[in-house]
C-alpha cells in the first residue's frame, strides 16, 4: 500500500483523524502497541522506518477503509477514504435494519 509513498506520523495521524479513530481503537486494529503509535505521531514528519510497523499501519489502513495517496501534480502525499459518504450511509442503513436472526447468519 505505501509503495512510493513515505509513511510519516502525520499521515498516520491525518489517516486515524480522518476516519475519526483514537489512538487505542487505531492500534488495536494495526495490532500494534499504541505507545508505539503514539511515538509514531510525535515523530512528525519523520518517516517510520520499521518494516513490521509500517506492516501494523497498513493493516489499521485498510480495516477502517483509508487508503495513501501519493504525491502528484504538485500536491503532497495524503490520506482518503476507499468509500464516498453515500456509500457509508447505504452500509449504515443497511446494518441498522435489524431483523430476526436467520439460520444464515453467521455466528
Amino acid at each position: 500500500m505505501s509503495a512510493g509513498i513515505r509513511m510519516t506520523g502525520r499521515v498516520v495521524a491525518a489517516a486515524r483523524a480522518l476516519a475519526g479513530l483514537g489512538q487505542a481503537d487505531f492500534a488495536v486494529a494495526a495490532g500494534l502497541p499504541v505507545e508505539t503509535l503514539r511515538a509514531i505521531e510525535a515523530g512528525g514528519s519523520a518517516p517510520v522506518s520499521s518494516e513490521p510497523d509500517i506492516a501494523g499501519l497498513e493493516r489499521g489502513f485498510e480495516h477502517f477503509g483509508v487508503v495513501l495517496v501519493k504525491e502528484s501534480d504538485g500536491m503532497g502525499a495524503g490520506v482518503r477514504l476507499k468509500f464516498t459518504r453515500q456509500d457509508v450511509r447505504d452500509v449504515g442503513r443497511l446494518e441498522d435494519e435489524g431483523g430476526i436472526i436467520g439460520s444464515d447468519d453467521a455466528p
